[in-house]
């Protein structure tokens, strides 16, 4: 249940096409993980029941002093895997992903106050970047660290709740896939 993360910072002026069916999930409200997504074999040398690979990715342009951005949680279909499933671990797994979401909103809200300099936007975008991905992998970490990896019950119920209500919190910071 411990969960690799690969942070990726994509610099594009144009948009990125994925198939609906490809080896990426976008995150969203109504799709929730099933273990059919979770397509790669379970690693032999780990003692977790399973693993979740998620992103927070952004795009991101600048003209006419106006910082064009989007910003989406993904899911890695290709890097997932399970040992233990059932539908106890798959929510703990859920939670990973909307932790990465909570996450992709924080980053929409903070580059939103952010105010453009253009003699410093990338690095500054960068560094905006760059301190939320260290507070998301903290986040994961402590999340599995309270939970035990899922074990303590109570505390998985908790997390779940703050998750849920962290999620609705940061509504207005939610970008759907354009």
């Amino acid at each position: 249940m411990k969960s690799f993360f690969l942070p990726i910072l994509i610099f594009l002026f144009a948009p990125q096409f994925r198939s609906a069916d490809g080896p990426l999930i976008d995150w969203s409200p109504e799709r929730k993980l099933t273990w059919e997504d979770f397509k790669s074999p379970p690693d032999k040398n780990s003692p977790n029941a399973a693993l979740t690979n998620t992103a927070i990715k952004i795009d991101f342009s600048y003209n006419n002093q106006v910082l064009k951005y989007h910003i989406r949680c993904q899911f890695d279909k290709r890097n997932s895997w399970g040992r233990v499933k059932n539908d106890y671990i798959l929510s703990h797994e859920q939670g990973h992903f909307d932790i990465g979401e909570i996450y992709a909103r924080r980053l929409n809200k903070a580059l939103q106050e952010y105010h453009v300099h253009p003699e410093t936007l990338s690095k500054d975008v960068n560094l905006i970047y760059q301190d939320i991905m260290q507070q998301y992998h903290d986040r994961q970490d402590e999340y599995d660290s309270e939970t035990k990896f899922s074990i303590d019950t109570t505390k998985q119920s908790e997390w779940l709740k703050k998750i849920k209500d962290e999620l609705a919190e940061l509504s207005a910071y939610y970008e759907p896939e354009k």
